[in-house]
């Protein structure tokens, strides 16, 4: 009998990928397109979909996903491509500025522009915090498939109504979720297919960011997220 290939969940891995390539695939299309049997189909392709390389649309076909086109910009850093404009939303809003991208449960700050002076909410390049409070978390699971975000919302500062909100106005805010007496406003940065490829942010103390942000934040968060996802373009 001969030896199993040591590498064959990669090989079928890479065939979920081709598969989802030639046009949105259901199960039923993966399996078809595959010829795995579906319940393998069905634990790779969600696995594929925890590192984003592939992505679930709202009619529930899978698709090519962000990590793909991430991947494919030569080494371009979605962090390097923020940081400019973060800088330009620090100093539009006053308050520190940072670029989130989703981690399976987690979300991690890529790149961020401080305040130099006053009180101010540091979050340093690198740091790992929970899917499950703050706006760019809000910004984030809101355009996450529904199967994922049930699994997270027990254990979340906020409910679903949060989210529906979130996909309705297209920004983010929250109070002292992540931190006590502290704010942030944040929104989606998306590819060219419309897929959410991380968020930016914005955070400070209650005081100066308010209960309720300004049209004038709220526009310069919208701004930036915009510009960032014309960058990654």
């Amino acid at each position: 009998m001969g030896q199993p290939n040591p590498v064959g969940v990669l090989d079928k891995a890479v065939a979920i990928l081709h598969a989802v390539a030639e046009e949105p695939a259901t199960l039923a299309d993966l399996v078809a397109r595959t010829g795995l049997p579906r319940a393998t189909a069905h634990r790779l392709a969600v696995a594929l979909e925890g590192h984003r390389l592939v992505r679930r649309t709202p009619a529930g076909c899978w698709v090519p996903g962000p990590a793909l086109a991430e991947l494919n910009r030569g080494g371009t850093d979605l962090g390097e491509l923020a940081e400019r404009h973060l800088v330009a939303l620090r100093d539009a809003s006053g308050e520190s500025a940072q670029f989130y991208v989703r981690d399976g449960a987690h979300r991690v700050c890529v790149a961020a522009a401080e305040r130099t002076s006053g009180l101010r909410d540091t979050v340093p390049v690198g740091a790992r915090l929970p899917m499950t409070a703050g706006s760019a978390a809000h910004a984030l699971l809101a355009f996450t498939p529904a199967d994922e975000v049930t699994r997270l919302l027990p254990s979340a500062s906020f409910t679903a109504r949060t989210l529906l909100d979130v996909r309705r106005r297209g920004w983010a805010h929250s109070v002292a979720e992540r931190e006590p007496g502290v704010a942030s406003l944040s929104a989606p940065v998306r590819d060219a297919s419309g897929a959410v490829l991380g968020a930016v942010s914005i955070s400070g103390p209650v005081e100066r960011l308010g209960r309720r942000p300004s049209r004038e934040v709220i526009g310069a968060v919208l701004d930036a997220a915009a510009a960032i996802s014309r960058a990654a373009r």
